[in-house]
């Protein structure tokens, strides 16, 4: 039997054989995921040996990885705002630029009294609705939040389920296209929608193209076609002075703003991502 160091040193050649980028990172979530050891164990205990199911298992996963197939998809879990997410094939994992729309949304909840409600428009793996219940419980000055999240992909919506479940979090999750079923006013909507062009699917890393879901990725031609929606249709579901935020690709801030302007909304402003890149379009519905 290898050790855990051994195990680990030979799954980072693995991978890196299979040209993966971050083989030594990945090698050591696997082996962590597989034998549940901390980083402090692995290096004061690194001659420990790992049992034959324990081997056989990690380097499957190592198998797996350099296929392509995304760590998460193998471990079932990513952290997001500091709690961790199920996740699966049938969501899009989630991404730390996504953060900037939490952090954005937790701003303005800072600033509200009473009941707010909340609307997470194309909720996947409820990361960003469950992220901001979460945390205005004890971050904002609201007396009560209460949150929906929809999606079209039912497997998407039995994810969330289990998210909310497990972070103890209460939200109602609806099947929808978009606004069809969603009945109601909000304080808030936020969404971040396939935004990605249909040309350029193709050029994605692996990892995405071939293991994110389709229709979490795919924003039409221009990449656009779910912002003219939802800016159409949201101000039929938002309160008088309700808050639109949108994750935007980094070249779609001009159009979602001048369309939002449009349709009626102001102090309409743009966040950037820790990248310097445009992530999240906002704006104020006076109705």
């Amino acid at each position: 039997m290898r050790t855990i160091r051994e195990a680990c040193i030979r799954g980072t050649e693995i991978l890196r054989q299979k040209g993966i980028s971050e083989a030594e990172l990945d090698a050591w979530y696997l082996l962590e995921h597989v034998t549940g050891i901390s980083r402090a164990l692995y290096f004061s205990d690194g001659c420990r040996e790992l049992n034959a199911d324990q081997e056989t298992k990690y380097f499957t996963l190592i198998e797996k990885r350099g296929q392509r197939i995304p760590l998460q998809h193998l471990t079932g879990v990513q952290e997001f705002m500091g709690f961790p997410f199920l996740v699966n094939e049938h969501v899009l994992i989630p991404r730390q630029d996504t953060e900037i729309l939490v952090e954005e949304a937790l701003s303005v909840l800072k600033k509200e009294k009473g009941t707010v409600t909340l609307l997470d428009m194309c909720t996947g793996s409820g990361c960003i609705l469950l992220s901001i219940l979460k945390l205005a419980q004890r971050e904002c000055g609201c007396d009560f939040i209460y949150g929906t999240g929809a999606d079209l992909s039912e497997q998407a919506l039995e994810v969330a389920g289990k998210n909310a479940a497990i972070l103890g979090t209460e939200a109602v999750f609806c099947r929808s296209d978009l606004f069809e079923r969603i009945d109601g006013r909000f304080s808030m909507i936020v969404s971040n929608p396939p935004y990605i062009r249909t040309g350029e699917i193709g050029t994605l890393q692996e990892e995405v193209r071939a293991h994110d879901p389709l229709m979490a990725l795919d924003g039409g031609a221009d990449g656009l076609d779910f912002y003219r929606r939802i800016i159409r249709e949201s101000t039929e579901h938002l309160l008088p002075k309700g808050y639109l935020m949108l994750e935007i690709g980094y070249d779609q801030a001009q159009a979602v703003g001048e369309w939002m302007r449009e349709a009626g909304f102001q102090r309409i402003s743009v966040k950037k991502d820790l990248a310097g890149l445009d992530r999240v379009v906002s704006g104020v519905y006076d109705g």
